[in-house]
């Protein structure tokens, strides 16, 4: 099964990863046509910025397949050719839940086997975040008309399950505009590496320190960067590690106090997913 892991959210990857941002499409995308279908699975993930919730109204995901078989859903393609996925589930999701390896799925469905060159997130208008206990308004231009629109340009093989991570950013993906209000300008990264591995573990801090204390954990060697948060119990995951050897730092909260943990020589292999334990601050 060839599986396209992620990025990670409020990530800071860098080097390997694909950025997602919102782009126009491009005519240079040289095409490959194939018959049949291929299994497509969308998720969605994230990490935490300073914001109690950020609400993002999912409302549709749609693809652009260059393929002999487009004919065959005529009835979902548009003009440009954009195919709506089946079964999306459409609905207001809290990004800041999905953190630690939590992941939401989008989408899980077939689609015709061919070039995929862009996605297409649609949203609803019921976006919002929450600061200081106040749920605000967050504004999202363009998003609920075009959608936002990511390059993905990945060959789907006729037969194969392919699965895509989208990973927010949420720290540079909100923006404070200058009348007090919210807007998105969405941030998004996925890594299309099928052979990618995983880092997870827990981070622990003292019995006696009586505090939610939040860190960010951060993957890197000479090329590659990949962050995450810790979810409330202090897990996180790592997600679309290339195989290699990676250093590791727990930056926790500034307010608590604690020091920054280091961990060297961490090798990880192609599809392993290597679980470091219970980690003490």
């Amino acid at each position: 099964m060839r599986y396209l892991k992620n990025v990670t959210l409020k990530s800071l990857m860098i080097a390997t990863f694909i950025s997602l941002g919102l782009t126009s499409c491009s005519d240079d995308d040289e095409t490959t046509k194939d018959g049949g279908s291929a299994n497509l699975t969308v998720r969605m993930t994230d990490a935490p910025g300073d914001y109690e919730e950020v609400n993002i109204d999912i409302q549709d995901v749609l693809v652009k397949v260059d393929s002999e078989t487009e004919a065959e859903m005529e009835a979902e393609t548009d003009a440009d050719g954009w195919v709506s996925l089946d079964g999306v589930q459409v609905g207001v999701y809290n990004l800041l839940e999905l953190t630690g390896g939590i992941t939401q799925v989008l989408a899980d469905t077939e689609v015709p086997a061919g070039y995929m060159s862009q996605m297409r997130l649609v949203l609803g208008s019921e976006n919002s975040v929450m600061v200081n206990g106040e749920l605000k308004p967050l504004n999202t231009p363009s998003a609920q008309q075009s959608g936002l629109k990511l390059q993905v340009n990945q060959e789907l093989e006729e037969g194969e399950n392919y699965a895509f991570l989208l990973d927010f950013d949420v720290e540079e993906s909100i923006v404070t505009t200058g009348n007090g209000g919210y807007s998105l300008k969405p941030v998004i990264r996925m890594n299309a590496d099928a052979n990618a591995g995983m880092v997870v573990g827990a981070v622990v801090i003292p019995a006696d320190l009586e505090l939610n204390v939040q860190s960010l954990v951060k993957l890197s060697n000479e090329s590659v960067t990949i962050s995450a948060y810790t979810d409330a119990e202090g897990n996180f995951a790592l997600n679309g590690v290339p195989a290699g050897t990676y250093d590791l730092e727990i930056l926790p909260e500034a307010a608590s106090g604690l020091s920054v943990y280091a961990m060297s020589d961490i090798e990880v292999g192609p599809n392993e997913t290597v679980d470091l334990g219970e980690l003490e601050l």
